[in-house]
């Protein structure tokens, strides 16, 4: 339907209230939330002109357009509002900026459900991840619909506390992660709590009804998701942080999972997906020529 694009300086919140207002029914409302790198006010490093353009004509290496993979372009697509935020700087400094620009972020998307009279769908990437989570957490009950997560920045305790708040109570979470993603929540468990807390990367410590984990360099999954009809392509890395949404295929997956929620309903993908995830190293220690761990304990 379009794309519009909002930063973390609120200066276009009124134009975007007004769109949602004017949204008609049955029309999806998706925010989109980069990552660490990224800064709409650097041109070099805005994100509206990398991965939430709809045309993308800033170049650089792992490209693909949300907006278009989510099918925004069309007049039956989705209305995508695309922000952005200062995630430049060391890590342990911007993941405390996410979460204070997340609580504010939470309290817009209240505004915006309301105006639109229905709940906002969510996907973000590494720490847009966790800006997502805590705007969850800052956001009234019942606005937050689906939040998807891209190899999530965040931290186990952190993200327990947004689905215990009221928005986070009555939402679901898809948290899709990646052995490939190991040395980054490795890297980000030292750095910001000094390897006492665990990442995201094997879930929540205890399963919740309205949370779910998708491993997608694993087969079972796999060939889960294509039995759903989402074949996602096998190519695998040793290390790679940014497989979740340049995988083939996958934004299939979450175009419906987001714009048709029930249609593809969490109990249906639990039922088809395998309870426990591979261990943690298992894709970095895997010997050439030889298939990943099968799926075991969890790390």
């Amino acid at each position: 339907m379009a794309v519009l694009h909002l930063n973390s300086d609120w200066r276009n919140v009124s134009g975007i209230i007004a769109a949602a207002r004017a949204l008609p029914p049955g029309v999806p409302l998706i925010v989109m939330i980069h990552g660490y790198r990224f800064c709409p006010f650097s041109p070099t490093h805005d994100p509206h002109r990398h991965i939430l353009a709809l045309d993308p004509t800033l170049p650089g290496p792992r490209l693909r357009s949300w907006p278009a993979a989510l099918g925004m372009r069309g007049e039956d697509g989705a209305l995508g509002i695309a922000f952005g935020w200062p995630a430049r700087g060391g890590l342990g400094r911007v993941y405390h900026r996410a979460g204070v620009i997340g609580r504010d972020l939470g309290q817009w998307i209240g505004a915006l459900a309301e105006a639109a009279g229905r709940p906002v769908q969510v996907i973000g990437h590494s720490l847009g991840g966790r800006v997502a989570l805590q705007a969850m957490a800052g956001a009234p009950a019942g606005s937050v619909g689906r939040i998807i997560l891209l190899a999530a920045a965040e931290l186990r305790p952190a993200a327990e506390a947004a689905m215990d708040s009221p928005a986070g109570r009555g939402a679901e979470v898809i948290n899709v992660t990646s052995r490939e993603n190991d040395l980054f929540d490795f890297a980000m468990e030292l750095v910001v709590s000094r390897g006492r807390h665990a990442a995201l990367g094997f879930g929540l410590s205890q399963p919740r009804p309205n949370w779910l984990d998708l491993q997608i360099d694993a087969p079972e999954p796999r060939a889960a998701l294509a039995g759903l009809g989402f074949d996602i392509g096998a190519e695998t890395a040793r290390a790679c942080h940014w497989s979740p949404y340049l995988r083939a295929g996958l934004f299939d997956f979450y175009r419906v999972a987001l714009g048709q929620p029930w249609a593809l309903p969490l109990r249906l993908l639990r039922a088809h997906l395998p309870e426990r995830q591979a261990p943690r190293w298992s894709r970095l220690l895997q010997l050439p020529g030889r298939p990943a761990a099968p799926h075991g304990a969890q790390g």
